[in-house]
């Protein structure tokens, strides 16, 4: 039976009275916020100098590293040497900056979804601390798990494989220390698939019917993904592509959700109507 449906009013958002200009100078200052979070990080990762980088990034190169003893992998002790006369001093203060903008993420994060946020909520929202603390736990998780399960066993397979028993591994430090700086970085990265979905979503790009139409070849693309950033064996890939499915799946749930949230938002409390 046909009926007239209503016709939606879209929200007011807060930044409807904003020029581009103004829009500019917001992003300005949030950027120069986020970046003041980013020194303090470095600041502290600099007190912490010593033992950031003897126990925490170096620790994976020694064979008693408790990692290995938590997971029982037979693993050996790393050498590593300078290859460059600089090369340990601009390892030193990369690693620094790396750190510190891993400490002062949080502050950096908050500063930029506070950026985004009036493009996607009603006025009245108290959001902003809950979401931006969601895309910083999900940061640092994917750094931890960068960090605990992906760096253990890709340097424990760099470091043992050999063309030839001839061949000795000194692995350069300036490499050691970019590789596993990418590692966790990149994790860190990849965990935030869940708020992609949920930001795309809010704008109304990303449906949940459309992430399961194309979940198959989502799934290809999470183990091509994961060859990219993990040693080139099945169980370092593994550990990176079933995460990343799992984040895939919940990023169809959270879709699902947003997406339903949204058409009551447009359409009133009983949602978007059947055109049928």
């Amino acid at each position: 039976m046909d009926r007239d449906l209503p016709t939606p009013e879209p929200p007011k958002l807060d930044t409807d009275n904003m020029s581009f200009l103004d829009h500019l100078e917001e992003l300005r200052w949030r950027i120069i916020k986020g970046l003041g979070g980013v020194v303090l990080g470095m600041i502290v990762a600099f007190i912490y100098s010593d033992f950031l980088i003897d126990t925490v990034l170096l620790g994976p190169v020694y064979a008693d590293f408790f990692v290995y003893k938590f997971i029982g992998l037979d693993a050996v002790d790393v050498s590593l040497q300078n290859r460059r006369l600089p090369g340990q001093f601009f390892t030193y203060w990369g690693t620094l900056i790396v750190i510190g903008f891993i400490i002062g993420s949080p502050l950096f994060i908050y500063q930029l979804w506070k950026f985004i946020e009036p493009a996607l909520e009603s006025p009245g929202r108290k959001k902003t601390r809950w979401t931006a603390f969601v895309i910083v736990f999900l940061f640092l998780l994917g750094v931890s798990f960068g960090y605990l399960v992906l760096v253990p066993f890709a340097v424990q397979f760099f470091a043992q494989f050999q063309l030839s028993d001839s061949v000795r591994n000194d692995i350069d430090i300036t490499a050691y220390f970019s590789a596993v700086t990418m590692w966790v970085i990149a994790c860190g990265i990849i965990f935030q698939l869940p708020m992609i979905s949920y930001t795309l979503s809010k704008f109304g790009i990303l449906t949940p019917e459309f992430m399961i139409k194309y979940r198959k070849l989502a799934i290809v693309m999470c183990f091509v993904l994961a060859a990219f950033i993990t040693p080139p064996d099945p169980v370092s890939q593994f550990l990176i592509g079933i995460p990343l499915i799992l984040l895939y799946q919940l990023g169809i749930y959270i879709s699902r959700v947003v997406n339903r949230n949204r058409d009551r938002e447009i359409w009133g409390k009983e949602g978007k109507p059947d055109p049928a």
